[in-house]
């Protein structure tokens, strides 16, 4: 067991073709990571935007009813 952790952890240490997978896999990671952060953040943007917008269109819809209903008949 012990040499099966020792082989594992240093396997990047033996061959240098590994060691530079793991550091482009590690780069690629990361920045899959940052994009979903700002396509998140891009996504709660635009939902607060259209949540704005339903709210004023709502808001809209209620002040013409009123409106009419104060109309003379």
């Amino acid at each position: 067991m012990a040499k099966a952790l020792i082989g594992y952890l240093n396997s990047d240490l033996r061959d240098p073709r590994l060691a530079s997978d793991n550091a482009r896999l590690r780069a690629r990671v990361a920045e899959l990571e940052a994009l979903v952060l700002r396509l998140s953040e891009e996504n709660d943007r635009l939902v607060a935007a259209r949540a704005a917008e339903l709210l004023d269109e709502r808001l809209q819809a209620q002040i013409t009813e009123q409106a009419q209903e104060m109309q003379p008949a």
